[in-house]
Parts: C-alpha cells; sequence; structure tokens
C-alpha cells in the first residue's frame, strides 16, 4: 500500500482533564477531496491543529505527506484558511499576497504571474489594489483561499471555506476546489455545511467527543440507493416487483424498493401502470447526509 497523504494512528490529545482526541485513526489518500464532520467541540480544530503542527499530540502519532507531525519543513507544502482571520485592514489584497508569496519562498520572475493567478482564482482580480478593511467578509473569505492555494500546495487545509458566501459564492468556491484537486492537491473540507460536503468529498470521516464514529465514502454512509413510490390499486399478483429488487410495501400506500439505481426508476414506474398501479408520489429513499449525520451524533454516548 503507497503511503498516504495523512495517516494517524491511536492520536490523542489532553488538556487539563478534557480529552479532545482519544485514539484517532485517520487516512487521507493523496489527490482526494475528505469532508472532516462533527459538531461544536467534537475535536476538529484539535485535528487540524496536530496536522499543521499548531499543538503537540499526547500520545499515539501520525504522517502528513510522509514526514511526521510537527515537521517543520512539510509546512512549506501545505495551504492552510482558517474560520477566523483578518488581514490588516491597511493593506490591499495585492499587498496580502505579496506578504505570504515571500514567505512561501515565491521570488524571481514566477511571482507575479502566481499571484495574479490566484486573484483571478479566487474572483478577487478586480479588488486587487482596494485595501481589505472596506472588503465584506466573503471577500476576506476569497482572499484567504488565494492565500491558501499560493504556489499550488500539496495539502489544502479549508476551515468552514463557505460560511461567509452567498449561493454564487458557494458555487464559486466548489469550484475552485475541484481546480485544486485537479491540479494534484490533498483537500481537508472542515465543514458544519454538510451540502457541500455532500457535492464535493470522495471520503468523510464524523468526529464525535474525540472519535471517529463513522468514516467512508458518501456511499458507505449514506447506505444502498432506494425509491419509494406512494401507490394505490396494484394488482394482488405483485411478482413482476422481484425485478427491481427487495419490495417493502406501508399501510400508508408507501412502496419502498431498495437496492435501485436512479436511472431504473421510470422503469419501475411504467412497469406499475401497466399492471393497473396509480403512482401518485416518487421520491429518493436514500438517506441524506444530514440524516446520517444527525443519527450518529445524537446516538453515540
Amino acid at each position: 500500500m503507497t503511503a498516504a497523504a495523512i495517516e494517524t494512528s491511536a492520536l490523542r490529545k489532553v488538556y487539563g482533564r478534557t480529552v479532545a482526541l482519544d485514539r484517532l485513526d485517520l487516512r487521507v489518500e493523496h489527490g482526494e477531496v475528505f469532508g472532516l464532520l462533527g459538531p461544536n467541540g467534537a475535536g476538529k480544530t484539535t485535528v487540524v491543529k496536530l496536522l499543521l503542527g499548531l499543538a503537540r499530540a499526547t500520545g499515539g502519532g501520525g504522517t502528513v505527506l510522509g514526514r511526521p507531525l510537527g515537521d517543520r519543513e512539510v509546512r512549506r507544502r501545505i495551504g492552510y484558511l482558517p474560520e477566523l482571520f483578518r488581514y490588516q485592514a491597511w493593506l490591499t489584497a495585492l499587498e496580502v499576497l505579496e506578504l505570504h508569496a515571500t514567505l512561501a519562498g515565491i521570488h524571481g520572475p514566477a511571482r507575479a504571474p502566481e499571484i495574479a493567478r490566484v486573484l483571478d482564482l479566487a474572483g478577487i482580480a478586480s479588488r486587487s489594489r482596494d485595501r481589505t478593511g472596506g472588503f465584506s467578509k466573503g471577500m476576506q473569505q476569497r482572499l484567504g483561499l488565494a492565500v491558501a492555494l499560493l504556489r499550488d500546495p500539496e495539502l489544502v487545509v479549508l476551515d468552514e471555506p463557505t460560511s461567509a458566501l452567498d449561493p454564487v459564492g458557494r458555487d464559486d468556491v466548489r469550484s475552485i476546489i475541484r481546480e485544486a484537486r485537479a491540479r494534484g492537491s490533498t483537500i481537508i473540507l472542515n465543514s458544519h455545511m454538510l451540502g457541500e460536503v455532500e457535492r464535493l468529498c470522495d471520503h468523510v470521516a464524523v468526529v464525535h467527543h474525540g472519535r471517529i464514529v463513522a468514516a467512508g465514502t458518501l456511499a458507505d454512509l449514506l447506505g444502498e440507493p432506494a425509491v419509494r413510490v406512494r401507490v394505490s390499486d396494484l394488482p394482488a399478483d405483485r411478482s413482476w416487483l422481484a425485478a427491481f429488487g427487495p419490495a417493502e410495501e406501508a399501510a400508508d400506500g408507501w412502496l419502498t424498493v431498495r437496492p435501485l439505481e436512479e436511472a431504473r426508476v421510470p422503469d419501475l414506474v411504467a412497469e406499475i401502470v401497466a399492471h393497473g398501479g396509480r403512482v401518485h408520489a416518487v421520491d429518493p429513499g436514500r438517506r441524506s447526509l444530514e440524516d446520517v449525520f444527525l443519527g450518529l451524533v445524537r446516538d453515540t454516548p
């Protein structure tokens, strides 16, 4: 098995009497978008701090980009957008990026084109000479993304990157994240916006009380695809339903077929009608990520 972009084993962090992380095992592959979910106080921020070398583990260990946790040199290969940040109000967006380009070691003829690239990528090229003190929270967020993506970092850690954005801005950020992945970056997305995670992430881990309570692909977490159809006048002989999979019929007229791929839903409806049934409603039966998330955090002691 090839080395992962991030791998931790029995990672533990204790603050006084508070156990922030309890034997956390995590693996993130190169080139994927990985969603880190959990309620407030679950331990997500502690995970990020340990991965970035901003805190030291109490126990266990791990690697980031092939180097031990806390390795200073590996930080040059990481882009980070914190949830709460403000840039100096008297600096322009261009000056902020020039400062961070210097810190990232971007010099010479490559410097100006790289700054122009991330300004354009974040959609703030036209505001590059405006002072950040006049920026809205959404504009600050875009500038933070531009800073995080300087020099195509191997690993990008984004903490609530769409929290301050309107629907258009969130769609722009999704495009930015997809482009970063296409350019080879591995991305950790720490977000409360479950719809964004569902649209973007290849794998997801749910953290609760300092432990991972579920992890896997979205298909793993959401379960098999299904469909619910509210029907009436179905004939007594329903053997033909077996061609679509196991079916369960409730007293209120809802018929659930699981598993059933979305592409076969029209065929199921057509067969119901062909056998004399009437279709009153069709509803996807797969649970949403929000349903799964709420069930995990409420049921885990």
